[in-house]
């Protein structure tokens, strides 16, 4: 039986909000290790991160596989191409936050000096909390078509890192560290942020390489290393 396009369209939706589901449930683990200052993940969780992030993968691919489909092959009209495209970006970038999680898992129990740690958790939590909840109304703002939270997360977004800095600021002055390492850890702070920001545009470079490789050969190269290793660099 052929696939009408209200189908293939509830299909992506089903979809759709089944990686969200996954990405939701990686940023609440994350969000309750910060929560009980955890450092040392338990096997479990760890193996839970794990499956869900190949989940993550796999929705992008297959949604991505799918919203090719019915633009190609079901001839949608205009305000079913804005609404497939807005979803083909937002799983890109369900992805990403997947992505950051996974990279968190890893950095977690490479955490050296736990006092510090103790120190710092507070208000990392709380940035978690904070985006977690940006996240949320980002979604919500397109499943329920609601701009005012849309809005919200945009002007939320400058809100959050100028309160996050400042509780930051405030967490290190409170402590019981010396002024020398105080300067230390602002020093730290800062350099990582840069370190961070030239981090995004390697990223966003990279994005643009595999949407590059993707118009030419029509491979999706963020989980496909064979495809990768067929390509040859540029000496």
């Amino acid at each position: 039986m052929a696939i009408t396009k209200d189908n293939a369209l509830h299909s992506i939706s089903i979809h759709f909000n089944e990686m969200v589901k996954i990405v939701m449930r990686q940023l609440d683990i994350m969000d309750k290790l910060f929560v009980d200052h955890t450092i040392q993940i338990p096997s479990e969780l760890q193996e839970e991160i794990k499956e869900n992030e190949d989940m993550i993968d796999e929705y992008e691919t297959s949604l991505g596989n799918e919203i090719i489909d019915i633009i190609v092959l079901q001839n949608p009209v205009a305000s079913d191409i804005r609404k497939i495209m807005s979803v083909y970006q937002i799983i890109s970038n369900l992805e990403r936050i997947g992505d950051q999680v996974k990279n968190i898992d890893k950095l977690l129990p490479r955490i050296e000096d736990k006092v510090i740690y103790e120190h710092m958790v507070s208000v990392i939590s709380n940035m978690m909390a904070s985006s977690i909840m940006m996240v949320k109304k980002s979604i919500s703002s397109f499943v329920d078509d609601d701009n005012n939270a849309a809005v919200w997360t945009i002007r939320n977004d400058s809100v959050v890192d100028e309160i996050n800095h400042k509780l930051i600021k405030d967490t290190i002055r409170k402590s019981h560290y010396s002024n020398d390492i105080q300067h230390l850890l602002f020093t730290f702070i800062n350099l990582n942020s840069i370190i961070s920001n030239i981090e995004r545009i390697a990223d966003h470079a990279t994005n643009i390489a595999e949407a590059s490789i993707y118009a030419n050969i029509g491979e999706n190269l963020r989980h496909s290393k064979t495809v990768f290793e067929d390509l040859e660099p540029e000496h």
